[in-house]
């Protein structure tokens, strides 16, 4: 990169020569993805409106960084190239993945961008949490992170096993996302008016995550038989899919393979739209092993789950293992309403069980977030923490 293409301004050792607001802390944040900025920006929201703070942003290498740089000119924060970031230093940076964070000048907040760490692989007969490894968590020999976001005390275990350094850095904050959901719940009639639903209507969230060994990387079938299934009975149908899907084919091609779904009805639900809104909207959710069905089970939605491979292994306790184990699973050539009642049936008790393993400080990430972040950069938190925000309802923005 030409340093030409490289700011000057705010960051950079002239920098103060050509601000306006001088003296302001620098915090970075560090976009991975399309799914961890989504995470991130969350976090930036608590903070960015503090006069004392300058917040850039950069797109950190990635194997699904497609989508990124239009995510980035989306939020119309100052975006500075990753070659020009690790050869500066910042107050602080805020992370929701790992890739080339040991090359970031500044002390790093780590957050997950999904429920938790519910992902593991195996290490001859060992399973590993993804995400507090030692492989992730440290750099030869130290530990990356100065603030390792966790949701739940249960992890501490887990952490103290496998990375037993990195403890002392560990922040136990609960989960924003879950907390949103729940602040959102009261809106759940201008979201299913936003996604076209009837108020006396139903509406079915089919959700995939993204690989291989998801709904619709195994099932490709399943969104035409549902449709023909539900459509006679006046459902709706909307289709939750994980960006990495959409930026991994490419929107374009992910309109063409379901064009004739979509002139069956199908709502989908494109990647700039808060999913969220879609699950509190639902009245029965199909889902994979992926993020949303834990978080759909966790606010009482009925959760129909698609079997899951024996590949994907999930954290043994997790909220998403807690799923797997108790979730009714969809059952082929048996009628769908009649497995939509099976769920209903099911669905308080997953509530307590999963929102129980999901947190274990409801309703207070955004504060314990915050209040991290703040030490961190060595000042004072300015005022009163705001109350958590309603996701928005979908715009037009699906298809």
């Amino acid at each position: 990169m030409a340093y030409a293409e490289w700011s000057q301004v705010p960051i950079g050792i002239d920098a103060e020569k050509w601000v306006t607001r001088a003296g302001c802390r620098s915090v970075l944040a560090v976009v991975h993805t399309v799914t961890s900025g989504q995470r991130l920006l969350e976090a930036v929201e608590l903070i960015e409106s503090d006069a004392r703070l300058q917040i850039v942003f950069t797109q950190a290498p990635d194997v699904f960084s497609n989508g990124v740089e239009d995510f980035l000119r989306s939020t119309g924060g100052l975006v500075l190239p990753w070659e020009q970031v690790v050869r500066e230093r910042f107050d602080l940076a805020l992370a929701a993945s790992y890739g080339g964070l040991s090359q970031v000048h500044a002390p790093i907040v780590v957050m997950p961008h999904g429920a938790g760490f519910g992902k593991s692989f195996a290490v001859a007969d060992e399973q590993i949490v993804y995400g507090l490894d030692a492989q992730r968590l440290t750099h030869n020999g130290k530990v990356i992170a100065s603030a390792l976001v966790l949701s739940h005390t249960d992890q501490l275990a887990v952490l103290r096993r496998q990375c037993p350094e990195a403890v002392d850095r560990a922040v136990v904050a609960g989960d924003q996302c879950y907390d949103r959901v729940v602040a959102s719940l009261p809106h759940r009639p201008a979201y299913r008016a936003a996604l076209g639903v009837e108020p006396e209507g139903k509406l079915l969230v089919v959700s995939s995550t993204w690989g291989r060994e998801s709904l619709l990387g195994r099932s490709a079938e399943l969104l035409p038989e549902i449709l023909a299934e539900l459509a006679p009975l006046g459902y709706s149908v909307a289709a939750l899919l994980h960006p990495a899907v959409w930026f991994a084919h490419g929107p374009r091609q992910i309109r063409a393979w379901l064009a004739d779904c979509h002139d069956a009805g199908l709502i989908l639900v494109e990647p700039e739209v808060d999913w969220r809104a879609a699950i509190v909207a639902a009245d029965q959710v199909i889902a994979d092993h992926g993020s949303v069905g834990v978080y759909s089970a966790a606010i009482g939605r009925p959760v129909l789950l698609v079997e899951t491979p024996l590949r994907a292994l999930l954290t043994a306790d997790s909220a998403q293992d807690l799923l797997r184990e108790r979730a009714p699973r969809l059952v082929e050539g048996v009628p769908l309403a009649a497995q939509f009642q099976s769920a209903a049936s099911n669905a308080e008790q997953l509530l307590v069980s999963i929102s129980a393993a999901l947190t274990s400080c409801p309703g207070r990430s955004s504060a314990e977030l915050r209040r991290a972040i703040y030490r961190l950069l060595e000042v004072p938190q300015p005022g009163k923490h705001r109350a958590v925000m309603p996701v928005s309802a979908p715009s037009r923005r699906t298809w």
